[in-house]
């Protein structure tokens, strides 16, 4: 997964985008999948997203994470399956263990809501530079230290990730077996490096705090941003768009 939430510099229409649209429309997408009880709704977002990777020129990546989810939602269905005992019985296994309908439905939707919630906010940090994100909230009226703190935590993500790819290289240049795959013996292997990337991440954070501070951290006001955001025909599309898919939902509700 290292590198996966790196930017991916563009000139497309979703790259064109105001910053604040882009926050918008993925968090509005994951809260429509909340919202909702309809699973074909969910994989709409789903396919939604997918529509989206592939206008940005990042259809790869995309399915790349896509893929990781759905081993990890596979575990998650399976832990979840064999525990809803509501509904009529539709498979019977031995030590009274059952699958019902409701245990189906509630665990395909918990599946689909956790692909669909992932890919619009990967997206949204894959297109859109950081910088813009924090002067943009700034802009808005957030105070710069709280925009600061949550841009800052969303970039370290991707450091974080090649931080622990450089340490069990390392580790691997010494004999040690990460490419084993029995996933018990690979997760004993993983939880001792988290003492180096922890040690490694203070040190980093450290050193930007420091260069932060030189850079005039404090002084920074709302004003300071020399860069202007415009709201433009696309912005208005995309959250038109997103209106229509909660309106969905909503009738949904009212109907269902």
């Amino acid at each position: 997964m290292s590198g996966l939430l790196d930017y991916v510099p563009g000139n497309t229409f979703l790259h064109r985008l105001h910053p604040l649209s882009k926050l918008i429309f993925s968090f509005g997408l994951c809260l429509a999948c909340f919202l909702t009880q309809n699973h074909w709704l969910v994989l709409g977002v789903i396919v939604c997203s997918l529509l989206q990777a592939a206008l940005a020129g990042m259809l790869k990546p995309a399915l790349a994470v896509l893929r990781a989810l759905s081993k990890l939602s596979l575990l998650l269905f399976l832990a979840q399956v064999f525990f809803v005992r509501q509904g009529q019985i539709v498979l019977s296994l031995p030590l009274d263990i059952y699958i019902t309908d409701q245990g189906l439905s509630f665990s395909c939707l918990f599946v689909l809501r956790l692909i669909a919630v992932t890919l619009p906010l990967f997206i949204m940090l894959s297109i859109t530079r950081m910088s813009d994100l924090t002067n943009a909230l700034t802009r808005l009226g957030l105070p710069y230290k709280y925009a600061f703190a949550l841009t800052t935590a969303m970039r370290f993500i991707p450091l974080f990730g090649k931080e622990m790819s450089e340490i069990m290289e390392a580790q691997t240049a010494r004999g040690v077996e990460f490419d084993s795959k029995n996933f018990c013996k690979k997760l004993k292997l993983i939880l001792p490096l988290c003492l180096p990337l922890l040690l490694s991440s203070v040190r980093r954070i450290e050193n930007s705090a420091i260069a932060a501070e030189l850079r005039g951290f404090n002084v920074r006001k709302k004003d300071s941003g020399y860069k202007r955001y415009v709201l433009g025909r696309g912005d208005a599309a995309v959250l038109g768009a997103l209106v229509l898919i909660l309106a969905a939902v909503g009738l949904e509700h009212f109907y269902g």
